[in-house]
């Protein structure tokens, strides 16, 4: 299978694990760059979750955001049409709902903000800015909310299970704004210009990355992590459906029938059991169903 992909240098600045702090020790380490306005970011989560349950013990991912979108000048009614047009193709295309008319009723006026203020969650920890940002996504993308707005963000910080109080003080912070400014810096050296992007290293400091531009299919990804590690890595099988619910808490078909290997018609048949047994309740969004689990 041929894909593109370009050589990242990981000399400068002693490597990329001591440009903004350690993160946890795994064989590979990606950099993901997002930006949480970006559909194809949201398109991708189905690849991700496969990632992580089949070959999670060998690499962590550390997102990084891009500030491409952010740096758009959103104020212009056609950019606005543009934005909606792209959500609705992409949405149509990749089975992850998102509703472009968000843009046409309730559009996202000050994107920097929405960067700031997840920069403020992962001061709580990675996996609060994780909760975070996946949060974010879903009020973005199908809940219509102007995510830019502070009660919007406080409601999302509250959901994700954030010390609000902290939140609220870390999004006028030096911190949370030094952490986006090192972000951005990032991706100046790493020559990203599109998103998604991933980079993947490996431990030795001395090695290049590889760095993936764009959407590809998940044995692309698969690839490089085998090309990339001394080992063969082995597969771990997903966990069983309700376990799988009760970690991920609110999930799209789509996501359940990638990680699962099955057609999205078959996991609704499988996922109308556990709604029979109110493990679970039904979504509907405008393209496709997710699946809330319901807390005992």
């Amino acid at each position: 299978m041929r894909f593109q992909v370009k050589i990242v240098s990981n000399s400068n600045s002693n490597g990329p694990k001591q440009r903004c702090g350690g993160i946890e020790k795994k064989p590979i380490e990606i950099y993901m760059f997002i930006d949480p306005l970006c559909p194809e970011c949201w398109a991708i989560e189905p690849i991700l979750k496969k990632l992580k349950i089949e070959y999670g013990r060998y690499f962590s991912i550390k997102h990084v955001l891009s500030g491409r979108l952010a740096d758009l000048n959103l104020s212009k009614k056609k950019n606005y049409e543009t934005i909606a047009d792209l959500w609705e193709k992409t949405a149509s295309r990749s089975g992850m709902s998102c509703d472009g008319t968000l843009w046409l009723e309730n559009p996202v006026d000050t994107p920097f903000t929405v960067s700031i203020a997840i920069k403020a969650a992962e001061l709580q920890g990675r996996r609060a800015g994780i909760r975070f940002f996946r949060r974010i996504q879903e009020m973005l993308f199908l809940e219509k909310q102007n995510i830019s707005n502070l009660e919007v963000l406080k409601d999302c910080a509250k959901s994700s299970g954030l010390d609000v109080e902290e939140f609220l003080s870390d999004i006028h912070s030096e911190s949370a704004a030094k952490a986006f400014q090192c972000d951005l810096k990032i991706t100046s050296e790493m020559d990203v210009t599109e998103i998604p992007t991933l980079v993947f290293f490996n431990e030795n400091a001395e090695d290049e990355g590889i760095k993936i531009t764009g959407t590809y299919p998940y044995e692309v990804y698969v690839q490089i992590l085998e090309e990339m590690l001394s080992e063969k890595p082995v597969l771990s099988p997903p966990p069983p459906l309700e376990s799988f619910m009760k970690f991920f808490k609110f999930v799209a078909s789509k996501e359940i029938a990638v990680v699962y290997n099955m057609s999205v018609s078959q996991i609704e048949k499988e996922m109308k059991k556990l709604l029979l047994k109110q493990v679970v309740e039904q979504i509907p969004a405008k393209y496709g169903t997710f699946w809330r689990y319901i807390e005992d």
